[in-house]
């Protein structure tokens, strides 16, 4: 029903043909559906915070991890802790978010060689 009162309003209003109504319509609808599978992640809910769904990210360590420093993530600037307790990480050091505590990162070293690191951006 709305879809005709779409083609109507299109067809008075805007001055379109009949047929440049339900083609423009017709259009619109393609659209929509090759787009769908690439924005339905865009409105699914996601109940974790934004700072949880970092667990598991690689990111680069700013600043030395002695024993609290920044670490960049996903580009973003992220103060972060080695997740080990009496452990220190260089600045310039890949490193893998391994947990959260309250609002700090818990990172580990990134196990593999600097040059396979992932960028973080």
């Amino acid at each position: 029903m709305i879809l005709v009162g779409v083609v109507v309003g299109l067809y008075r209003w805007a001055m379109l043909p009949g047929w440049g109504a339900v083609a423009l319509v017709v259009v619109w609808m393609l659209k929509d559906a090759a787009l769908y599978p690439w924005l339905r992640t865009a409105y699914e809910p996601d109940s974790r915070r934004v700072i949880e769904r970092l667990i598991g990210l690689a990111g680069v360590a700013v600043e030395p991890l002695a024993p609290r420093g920044y670490v960049r993530v996903r580009g973003e600037l992220w103060q972060a802790e080695p997740a080990e307790p009496d452990s220190t990480i260089d600045a310039g050091r890949a490193v893998t978010v391994h947990a959260i505590a309250t609002d700090i990162l818990l990172v580990r070293p990134f196990s593999d060689s600097p040059s396979s690191a992932p960028d973080a951006q």
